[in-house]
């Protein structure tokens, strides 16, 4: 099976350099995390919602840009990233620009990767303590319409110089 395994990698990368092995890595604490949830859930007899509204939805989209983009970008957090991330200078405004080592790198620098992870936990905090999740939400959906009004402002500013 590490045959397969190796000879798969190899093939798949051809002159690349990508970090498969580390990518199974992360599916796997993916999925161990996704189950771990459920079956506190299940322990704590929560249940799925029927559906998730229309204002969780909004909660949940705000939440999860802004806390993929705290997590990935934020100077802040950076003592998180950087076991494996390399600084190399700012980014856009109030954000880093970091060169990935390795798969969880990758995974910590990319608040697009990030968005699954985030936006997972907030589906779980739903289910296991709805109200916690929806005060974090609401108060990271603040930060990031902050943030926009933050943007529109300098460039009304800009324009009007």
């Amino acid at each position: 099976m590490t045959d397969f395994l190796e000879k798969t990698e190899r093939e798949y990368q051809g002159e690349h350099d990508r970090p498969l092995r580390g990518y199974l890595r992360i599916l796997t604490v993916y999925g161990g995390a996704v189950a771990a949830a459920a079956g506190l859930a299940a322990l704590t007899g929560r249940k799925m919602p029927e559906q998730v509204g229309v204002l969780d939805l909004a909660l949940m989209a705000g939440c999860t840009h802004k806390a993929s983009r705290l997590i990935a970008k934020d100077p802040v957090t950076s003592p998180l990233r950087a076991p494996f991330t390399r600084y190399e200078g700012t980014g856009g405004p109030a954000e880093l620009k970091e060169e990935p080592r390795n798969s969880v790198g990758e995974l910590l620098s990319c608040p697009f990767c990030l968005a699954q992870w985030t936006a997972t936990a907030y589906a779980a905090g739903l289910v296991i303590a709805p109200r916690f999740t929806r005060l974090v939400g609401a108060t990271m959906t603040a930060v990031a319409v902050s943030d926009w009004l933050q943007l529109a402002y300098a460039k009304l500013q800009r324009s009007a110089s």
